[in-house]
């Protein structure tokens, strides 16, 4: 069989965090009854003009330099032309041939290899509203019904280069882009709202070829999962097409979930479909210097300058400091939790261990988590200090997860601490070896599992309390 070479290239559609609609005063609110946030402006009715929302600039700005973006001082709207249910007005005020923001580029580390990927371009536009299918997608449906709340809402819309060749790759990106804009706090970037969603070109091509195969482009892929499964289906259809003499149609796919499949929408538009021209009811945007200076100088730590500066201060591995920082929530709750911790390693073990599996089981964010940085803090001093042992700190922490005490109190109440005086941990290392003659005589032998178990009896005597450390320091030094 021939191999193949995958090309993908991402075109991923963020609503920006502003308050009211890019050309109206309507609200941008998720979840309201439909067709509640509506006016003539979003409803396309005749004669309504819109008026442009400066905060769509400033996010426009604002994401363009975190992902080292030209801005172009000089840029316009255009009309997008098309009929679809969801487009009131029979078109969408976008950008089409001069964006604020070009070739820009986003840094991704997929399995200790460092590759960049290229961001063609940035561009403000409106989303449409959203269709209501009677089915579980759109060609499984009988009927579709219309909201229109969303109409209006502002996006950019972030283009890539097609520099990515595996799902893998492209899922790296995706995270990395969806680290930054919450960073920079222009989008929520919550996927099950559909505040995120991408839509993947994929081709393929024989290797060694020289130019790129007929893409689909598989739309509105709303999670990672779903991004990367539809495009290792999609590739894997193109290559039976291909291994079976026939040929790649190019067009529009849409992605079903549940059966695990693309499906054909429609063929695909190329630009001239559209019959781009001037928005004439919006004047340029003509940015300055001093404008693009001040949303540059009040631009936040982004993600890879908070992970080098966790292995600088704080001494955490490259893929612990990278798992912390993948969220903005995750990565401020860590901060929050060393400022008064005495161990950050031990900070960061509990946060990628316990916590993110409660976190996973329950299915929320560290933002909903009850239990506050400073009590996860106090928690690891505990451990440090030697009051808990590791096992009791877990006991601890499932009684914190119930309710909000400081450990150190549920300690009292439980009483849990940890015995760390020489004297009775003494009299228990006696007892212990006077009681099992044969696994000391194993451990002179040479038999260091031996110890284990002697260790472990202690624990069990001790119901977990005895410090481990000095338990085994005290039997070595008897036996010896």
């Amino acid at each position: 069989m021939t191999k193949y070479i995958t090309v993908i290239g991402l075109e991923v559609h963020a609503e920006l965090k502003t308050k009211s609609k890019a050309f109206c005063s309507c609200s941008t609110a998720f979840g309201s009854a439909p067709n509640t946030h509506v006016c003539p402006v979003c409803l396309g009715m005749p004669g309504a003009l819109p008026v442009l929302n400066k905060q769509v600039v400033e996010f426009a700005i604002r994401a363009g330099l975190a992902l080292n973006c030209e801005i172009k001082k000089f840029n316009k709207f255009d009309r997008k032309n098309y009929f679809y249910p969801d487009l009131a007005k029979n078109y969408q005020i976008s950008q089409f041939d001069k964006p604020i923001c070009e070739h820009g580029h986003i840094d991704i580390n997929l399995n200790g290899e460092e590759k960049r990927i290229g961001i063609t371009r940035i561009h403000m536009e409106e989303d449409a509203g959203k269709l209501v299918h009677s089915g579980a997608t759109i060609s499984t449906s009988d009927s579709s019904a219309v909201d229109y709340n969303r109409a209006g809402v502002p996006l950019i819309e972030i283009v890539s280069e097609p520099d990515m060749r595996s799902a893998e790759e492209a899922r790296a990106y995706m995270e990395n882009l969806k680290a930054i804009l919450e960073y920079t706090d222009v989008c929520d970037c919550k996927m099950q709202e559909g505040s995120l969603r991408c839509d993947a070109n994929i081709s393929i091509m024989p290797e060694g070829a020289k130019e790129f195969g007929t893409r689909a482009e598989i739309k509105n892929l709303n999670s990672f999962r779903a991004l990367v499964r539809a495009i290792e289906y999609e590739v894997e259809r193109q290559k039976e097409i291909l291994e079976d003499g026939g040929h790649i149609v190019q067009e529009t796919r849409t992605w079903d979930d549940a059966n695990g499949v693309t499906l054909s929408m429609r063929s695909k538009e190329e630009a001239h479909d559209y019959r781009y021209f001037p928005e004439p009811d919006l004047v340029p945007v003509q940015l300055d210097d001093a404008w693009i200076e001040r949303v540059r100088s009040e631009l936040p730590e982004l993600p890879a300058q908070r992970q080098a500066r966790l292995v600088k201060e704080h001494g955490l591995p490259e893929y612990d400091a990278s798992l912390i920082v993948a969220t903005k929530a995750m990565a401020e709750y860590f901060d929050e939790a060393v400022k008064t911790a005495k161990d950050s390693k031990g900070v960061s073990n509990w946060m990628l261990g316990d916590v993110s599996a409660y976190l996973n089981n329950e299915g929320i964010t560290i933002s909903e988590f009850k239990v506050t940085p400073a009590h996860l803090a106090e928690l690891v001093n505990l451990t440090k200090d030697g009051v808990l042992s590791s096992k009791l700190a877990k006991k601890v922490f499932a009684e914190m997860l119930k309710e909000d005490k400081a450990p150190s109190v549920l300690v009292k109440e439980l009483g849990l601490e940890q015995v760390s005086d020489e004297g009775a941990i003494l009299k228990l290392v006696e007892e212990t070896i006077a009681e099992n003659p044969q696994s000391v005589a194993d451990f002179k032998a040479g038999k260091d599992k031996a110890i284990g178990f002697l260790v472990g009896q202690i624990m069990k005597k001790s119901r977990g309390k005895a410090n481990p450390g000095m338990v085994q320091k005290m039997l070595k030094e008897k036996m010896q």
